[in-house]
């Protein structure tokens, strides 16, 4: 699912300048963009490539899934407009003996939708939850740093830490589960990963699989019933149908490709109807290479196939100029960006040399290298109705047959995509994306521990020198230590090349006019949509309950 976020995991350093491609693309409005007689009312339509896999968010590692409840589950904490964070479900939190000790007091009040109140013993049970090995959360090493937890009152709770730990307080950004519905149950087949009961904004209405997801907005939300009556999250597997559908005014926000953003969608009917926001979007695509692959455990390949991509044919020639080269994980101009580090650039010559040195050659003539008797084939995997992602593919299956390497696509449904193929290991090298986080800590993604069915490093890239960097970066507080240790683990990324990082993309959201409210920052456009509204005199649905 594409998400408009300028985004909330954007760093602070590129603020001017992310602030700035946020303002909206048209001038001009329908209808006048002030906060006045704000009403309650209509429906606002998503286009979504991907369906939601499970609602729960810890269970989840789709974008999709995520979108959908962040807007049903609340947490302590979240980040506001300026990427700062800030109590959400929490009162108040402090943060006392240098980082190791955080306490929280809740809100008063917070209901879950059936009436209960949100305590401090649900956070304790989704603490509890989320680090019981039965649970598999690929998200439980950041609780599982927590040395002692405590619940100390009705509404108050407290978390002690061994050592300083970069995330701990990012971590209490993770959304609250109901004790009361979900204690004993077992979690990985209760039906409320499709029936969720949460305390935010919107309430789970309806679910036609395959077809939308549909969310009203809560009555009993603790910061004010959203403005907007309805949330519609429709599913629609490609994104040529998903423009011909927003160009006939039945989707109200989509994700635009370069093409459409730049020539398609000019013209006094999109700019009285639309507007249109242009933004570096703080996310990386890569070329991931399943580690356990006979040639790919060979690093002299994983550097050829890197050597043999140019980044820069993929931004002008799939992107269209709408993006910039990646070079790895980490944003350039940040303080963990490694600026000393020359990035791997196109080279054939010396892409042809590492794959004969790693014993691979032409020898029937046939155009396609061999090791012992084996043609060089090898599949790349990415998800059915991202075109950017099947373009670049094709680029990079044309670049490596210049080098005697077949390269063959496929494509897989988006659900199918992470349930059966990435989560599992099913693969030879996928194309994928990644947010980059606020925090550089990327040990989720990284760390050997998490090289596992169902782990964020389904790559699974296993590096001692590497988990020991990571395990450092996060556990020192001082930031010139820390961004020395990122500079370290990015020279070994860049010698192993466990990914051939690809390109960072320009985020293009489209907008529908009607909708007022919408104050881009550096969180983007999205952190406020409990605050979008529509005038009585716009609205197009009658929403009823």
């Amino acid at each position: 699912m594409n998400k408009f976020f300028c985004m909330r995991s954007v760093f602070p350093a590129a603020a001017a300048v992310i602030l700035a491609l946020c303002l909206p693309a048209f001038s001009g409005a329908v209808w006048e963009k002030d906060d006045t007689g704000q009403a309650f009312g209509d429906r606002i339509i998503f286009g979504s490539v991907g369906e939601a896999s499970n609602l729960i968010p810890y269970l989840s590692t789709d974008s999709a899934s995520h979108e959908v409840a962040d807007l049903i589950f609340v947490a302590p904490l979240r980040y506001n407009a300026d990427l700062q964070i800030e109590p959400w479900a929490a009162e108040t939190f402090s943060v006392e003996d240098e980082g190791r000790f955080l306490r929280f007091t809740l809100r008063k009040g917070i209901l879950w939708e059936d009436g209960r109140e949100l305590t401090a013993e649900d956070v304790a049970f989704t603490y509890r939850l989320v680090i019981d090995p039965a649970t598999a959360s690929p998200y439980a090493d950041d609780f599982l740093r927590v040395k002692e937890f405590r619940v100390t009152g009705r509404y108050s709770f407290e978390a002690r830490y061994e050592n300083f730990f970069a995330r701990a307080v990012a971590s209490w950004m993770n959304p609250v589960l109901p004790k009361h519905i979900l204690e004993g149950q077992d979690i990985r087949k209760t039906p409320f990963s499709r029936k969720p009961l949460g305390a935010g904004a919107y309430r789970l209405k309806d679910w036609a699989p395959g077809s939308r997801i549909t969310l009203a907005a809560s009555p009993t939300y603790f910061m004010g019933r959203p403005r907007i009556a309805e949330v519609v999250y429709r599913i629609i597997p490609d994104n040529a149908s998903m423009f011909m559908e927003t160009r006939a005014n039945r989707l109200d926000v989509m994700n635009l490709s370069p093409l459409q953003y730049l020539r398609e969608t000019d013209g006094p009917a999109w700019e009285a109807n639309f507007d249109k926001y242009h933004y570096l979007a703080s996310v990386y695509v890569f070329l991931g290479f399943n580690m356990e692959h006979p040639f790919f455990k060979d690093v002299r390949v994983r550097r050829a196939i890197s050597l043999a991509v140019n980044r820069d044919d993929i931004v002008k020639g799939v992107l269209l100029g709408q993006g910039v080269p990646a070079f790895g994980p980490f944003m350039p101009g940040t303080w963990a960006y490694h600026p000393a580090l020359s990035p791997v650039r196109q080279n054939v010559e010396a892409a042809a040399a590492l794959l004969a040195e790693a014993g691979f050659a032409d020898n029937d003539g046939d155009g396609v290298l061999e090791r012992d008797g084996r043609p060089f084939s090898f599949t790349i995997l990415t998800n059915q109705g991202n075109d950017q992602r099947i373009l670049t593919a094709e680029v990079i299956q044309n670049e490596l047959a210049a080098v005697g390497i077949d390269a063959r696509i496929r494509t897989v449904e988006w659900a199918a995509f992470i349930r059966e193929f990435v989560d599992k290991g099913r693969f030879d090298a996928v194309i994928l994306g990644w947010t980059i986080p606020q925090d550089p800590d990327i040990y989720t993604i990284w760390h050997s521990s998490q090289a596992r069915e169902g782990g964020l490093n389904f790559t699974r890239y296993i590096s001692s020198e590497v988990d020991a960097l990571l395990e450092e970066a996060r556990t020192t507080p001082d930031q010139s230590v820390r961004a020395a240790l990122y500079r370290r683990f990015q020279e070994v990324l860049d010698r192993e090349q466990p990914y051939c990082f690809l390109f960072v993309p320009y985020a293009l959201p489209l907008v529908q006019r009607r909708f007022m409210g919408i104050k881009p920052a550096l969180a983007g456009i999205m952190y406020n949509f409990d605050e979008w509204w529509v005038p009585k005199s716009a609205q197009r649905y009658t929403v009823t309950p």
